[in-house]
């Protein structure tokens, strides 16, 4: 596993003005790569992307045309694209009883699952005019477990990882790396009112800074659609899949 040197290399990051995206961001710029950050807050966007001499494109995910045009950014202000980092998410959707809200569903599978589709889609010929790179999505422990908590938000990030898993044998010989981040809770905003809940019950909230170096592993290892869970106390790696029954 070679060390990940950053010089001339050019990272797009979603849901970049904060959070994993914001952390992410300032080690890629530490490691020599120039960012561009995507996301709907201007106001910190734009800040950290003045701090990292990078830049900043007011970014809904949910719209292909504004992933477009967060690539064409990158391609335009710094030459290329190399790193896809498809990161930006909500947490939420609602349950699926009486009080379910067609537009709240609408909003996390668009922002969760949509974004990434349309991300992969509007990366993908940038960083094949690299000659290859790498497509990070942020999926969430709540892929790989239950979680009846927020099944909306189970679904979608299972669906990200189901993806993940297809697309990363499909552009492999391209020299496209596509893989998955699977974090459990991170001390970000998304936790919201759940992280008093969290602390009171004892359950461990992950440091942001674990998931960076999540993402750095991700970046120097050489597996393709993977699913590297990110929780604390555990050395981040692959989560390994139980094989299918096959037919008879």
């Amino acid at each position: 596993m070679a060390a990940f040197d950053g010089t001339g290399k050019v990272a797009l990051i979603t849901g970049g003005s904060n959070g994993i995206g914001a952390a992410v961001a300032r080690r890629l710029a530490r490691e020599g790569a120039r960012v561009v950050l995507a996301d709907v807050d201007a106001e910190a966007g734009g800040a950290l992307a003045k701090e990292l001499d990078g830049a900043f494109v007011r970014c809904d995910v949910r719209e292909p045309a504004d992933s477009e045009a967060a690539v064409a950014a990158a391609v335009e202000r710094f030459g290329g694209l190399d790193i896809a980092f498809l990161n930006a998410g909500i947490a939420g959707g609602g349950d699926l009883g009486d009080g379910f809200d067609p537009a709240a569903y609408r909003r996390a599978m668009g922002i969760n699952l949509d974004g990434v589709v349309y991300g992969v889609h509007a990366a993908l010929p940038a960083i094949r005019a690299r000659g290859g790179g790498n497509i990070i999505a942020t999926a969430s422990m709540a892929a790989l477990t239950a979680t009846p908590f927020d099944p909306v938000y189970g679904a979608n990030k299972a669906a990200v990882v189901g993806l993940v898993r297809a697309l990363g044998p499909t552009y492999e010989p391209e020299g496209i790396r596509v893989n998955a981040l699977c974090p459990s809770f991170a001390d970000t905003a998304i936790l919201g009112g759940m992280k008093a809940e969290l602390q009171e019950s004892g359950f461990p909230i992950l440091e942001v800074s674990d998931v960076v170096e999540a993402f750095m592993r991700v970046l120097e290892a050489d597996g393709v659609g993977q699913a590297w869970y990110v929780v604390p106390g555990r050395p981040s790696e692959p989560f390994t899949f139980r094989g299918v029954p096959g037919p008879r």
